[in-house]
């Protein structure tokens, strides 16, 4: 690839920047704080998990419902880099929040999280649509993959920083309390997110939009009702996000049940740790593999080769046994994790009318959101139904196997109406 411009540099860079709070915040030690400020304030464990279910839940169906019309109102000139700053400071001040909130009080905790889950959400729908604004579509593939490469290796940093913290204080070499560490922590993310995210904010601007109207949130909604009237016309766009969202459920449903199952398999939590960092490292240079491979054999090819990992991992996951097990269905995890989102999303950009990116992304933000309650549920009940854990992560392999069925049917080539048609 040759060298990448300030734009792209500066949209790779907010990977970079949000990936502290995907690690730190919703993955590894807000969880465990919060479940530790609900005990401390007498709540049950079932009940606290219960409410940490609930504000998942509804943090994420606001914005995803929210997220096409947002998207539809942000194509306009000038909305864009506006809703983009609205949602990032949104997210940045109540993770700083997080910080400073006393740690008794779980339901302001919660509260704030879930404002930071519709932060980083909302921010998110806008990022992906930049890619269209910030490269060509010869180089989506790459510069997408780079980004999520950086955003796997950004991701340690804060990690490393914030688990130490934890550890120190536990072993009473810092003088400060696990919760005190546990709140540094969560400084730590808001301004990596924050610093990291500056070169966004300064070097990326919106190249393609529609001109502005008397009334922009009513010719959003009018829009957005001509784009449901006329789907027919982005039939290879639908096919896609229809395949996306089987392929995507069980790539996110082996991500987030992963330490469950790890647990089942007997494996201690400092060994989950240490796997998933080993994890994140080796998924940052095969996320950016899989970009150079996708312009030498096509995005949808990879993309294909992607999910037929994912099968083997199914395949491999219903024989496992032991840690070692555990690791090298980690590591073929981490080949294809990073590839098959980073292409995912370059595919979609590439299909989208340009001047109508943020609606359809809004589009791609609901079917990513929705596309994490089918893998779970299908996890539970095969293992629930079978008595093994191992059968319902295998079960997955459906998901894998009807995503890639619909997207050998999706066109490689854009065969899209310009949007500018709806308005005939």
């Amino acid at each position: 690839m040759s060298r990448m411009s300030k734009q792209e540099k500066s949209w790779v860079f907010y990977d970079w920047a949000n990936s502290a709070y995907s690690i730190l915040i919703t993955t590894a030690i807000f969880p465990l704080y919060f479940k530790a400020a609900a005990k401390e304030a007498g709540l049950a464990a079932s009940t606290s998990t219960a409410y940490w279910g609930y504000a998942n839940s509804i943090a994420t169906l606001l914005i995803s419902l929210c997220a096409p019309i947002l998207g539809s109102i942000a194509d306009f000139k000038g909305f864009k880099k506006r809703f983009f700053t609205f949602f990032f400071a949104l997210g940045i001040i109540f993770t700083l929040l997080l910080a400073v909130v006393p740690s008794g009080q779980w339901l302001t905790l919660l509260i704030c999280y879930m404002v930071t889950v519709i932060g980083f959400g909302g921010t998110n729908i806008f990022y992906d649509a930049f890619l269209v604004d910030v490269t060509t579509e010869e180089r989506m593939n790459q510069v997408s993959s780079k980004g999520y490469a950086m955003g796997y290796i950004g991701s340690t940093i804060p990690f490393i920083l914030g688990i130490a913290l934890i550890l120190l204080s536990q072993q009473g070499i810092l003088p400060i309390s696990v919760t005190v560490a546990s709140q540094a922590a969560f400084a730590i993310t808001a301004l990596w997110w924050g610093l990291f995210t500056i070169p966004m904010l300064k070097n990326v601007k919106q190249v393609y939009y529609k001109e502005r109207v008397a009334n922009p949130v009513r010719n959003g909604f009018r829009q957005l009702f001509l784009t449901f009237k006329k789907i027919r016309l982005y039939r290879p766009l639908f096919l896609f996000l229809f395949a996306y969202f089987f392929y995507i459920d069980g790539v996110n449903t082996i991500i987030t049940m992963s330490t469950a199952y790890g647990s089942d398999l007997g494996i201690t939590s400092t060994n989950l740790l240490i796997i998933l960092f080993a994890t994140q490292v080796v998924a940052a240079p095969f996320a950016y593999f899989y970009g150079k491979l996708a312009d030498r054999y096509k995005g949808k090819t990879m993309l294909l080769v992607g999910i037929f990992v994912y099968v083997v991992i199914c395949i491999y996951a219903y024989f496992l046994k032991t840690t070692l097990d555990f690791w090298i269905l980690a590591m073929l995890v981490a080949s294809s994790q990073g590839g098959i989102q980073a292409l995912s999303r370059s595919y979609f950009a590439k299909l989208v009318p340009k001047d109508s990116a943020n609606e359809f992304f809004g589009f791609y933000s609901i079917f990513y959101k929705f596309a994490a309650i089918l893998g779970p549920f299908l996890v539970g009940f095969t293992a629930q139904l079978t008595g093994n854990t191992n059968s319902g992560v295998f079960s997955l392999i459906v998901l894998f196997i009807i995503g890639g069925l619909i997207l050998i049917r999706v066109p490689e080539k854009d065969t899209i109406v310009e949007s500018n048609s709806l308005s005939q």
